[in-house]
């Protein structure tokens, strides 16, 4: 059985020999960046807590809560 962390959203990163970055949701590929900007963006993953990882890597893949999944849940066009 896998291990819950608090603030887990199940994002892990590679960072690669090549100098580029990996980041995967679930076990699946979710995103990489090359060059410069995997660096960066590696610098800042690092930094962070497990918690502060993993909010960045779900902002950085655009797999994150919007914050209005229950208002559009209960919005009219929804209703059946």
């Amino acid at each position: 059985m896998k291990k819950s962390f608090e603030g887990d959203l199940g994002f892990v990163f590679y960072p690669m020999k090549n100098g580029d970055l990996e980041i995967r949701h679930g076990g699946k590929f979710a995103t990489k960046f090359s060059g410069s900007k995997a660096m960066r963006i590696s610098e800042q993953i690092e930094r962070g807590s497990f918690s502060e990882q993993q909010q960045l890597m779900a902002r950085l893949t655009g797999n994150y809560k919007h914050g209005n999944e229950r208002l559009a849940k209960n919005h009219s066009r929804n209703k059946r």
